[in-house]
């Protein structure tokens, strides 16, 4: 679809990532209705986006939403419906890292339910109206840990291997609809969705990290091109594909990233798993 042609509802909005696509989107011309828990950080962030664009045309709303309330959800749906949104991009996310046996129950289900479950059903809620549509899209925001189980990322790429899952099979149940299912997969990316603690993992496994702007650029080749899914970064597309073949052959390649996962992420300050207002899912 054309950037000119799209009316895209955009969820975890005000995150480091949310904040370059809606940038992105609406340099490209797009209408965006940007989504997320603060109200005053969407406010703001559509004052400023309305003046980037430079130009009369009311392209901007914010509706503010914890998707994770099914109520929140439904108002949503219903102020998108009557914006007539075309494009659906799923990418509000929480983070989760450490050790497994370290991660405490409540989190390990408040993640699972903000990355995977209520994505899920926000896009339910949706597609009745978008099957209306000429044309109409729902991209999935997930990350290369939607593909590749790392140490240290156990409950995250549980969340992102369901959405992966889930992007694939709805893409191919509404086939013969006007509706595309996608799927982006970033890599780690500098935002304050990874910690310090993440960032030092990084640094140790010598993972590569990417500027927010090179994922925008990618949605953005993913909406124009139509295509199923996209990968962002090299080797991550390499192992993406080797780790969907011969899952096992790659399992030696982990020492590092085992032994660099902290023993108790809490005597850092860190977070084991949470919840930000404004955070795009970006491993």
């Amino acid at each position: 679809m054309r950037a000119g042609d799209a009316r895209i509802v955009l969820t975890g909005a005000s995150g480091g990532l949310g904040r370059a696509f809606a940038a992105a989107l609406v340099d490209a011309g797009a209408s965006v209705m940007l989504v997320g828990r603060s109200p005053a950080r969407l406010s703001e962030q559509a004052r400023q986006l309305s003046r980037r664009a430079g130009d009369a045309e009311d392209r901007v709303r914010w509706h503010a939403a914890d998707l994770d309330r099914r109520v929140d959800a439904e108002r949503l749906c219903a102020a998108a419906v009557d914006w007539k949104a075309n494009v659906l991009v799923l990418g509000a996310g929480v983070p989760s890292f450490g050790r497994f046996d370290g991660l405490e129950a409540d989190a390990v289900a408040a993640t699972l339910r903000t990355n995977l479950v209520s994505p899920i059903l926000l896009t339910q809620l949706m597609l009745p109206h978008l099957r209306q549509q000429p044309r109409a899209q729902i991209i999935c925001i997930g990350s290369a840990l939607g593909s590749i189980g790392l140490p240290g990322f156990s409950v995250y790429s549980a969340g992102k291997f369901g959405l992966h899952g889930f992007a694939e099979s709805l893409r191919r149940e509404l086939a013969d609809t006007p509706v595309r299912v996608q799927y982006l997969g970033p890599r780690s990316t500098r935002t304050s969705f990874n910690n310090a603690a993440v960032e030092r993992y990084n640094a140790a496994t010598g993972t590569a990290m990417d500027e927010p702007n090179v994922v925008a650029a990618a949605l953005l080749r993913l909406l124009a091109e139509e295509r199923a899914e996209r990968f962002v970064g090299f080797p991550e597309r390499l192992a993406v594909r080797l780790n969907a073949i011969v899952p096992a052959w790659l399992d030696g390649s982990f020492a590092k990233h085992r032994r660099s996962v902290p023993d108790a992420l809490l005597e850092s300050g860190a977070p084991r798993s949470g919840r930000d207002s404004g955070a795009i899912s970006s491993s």
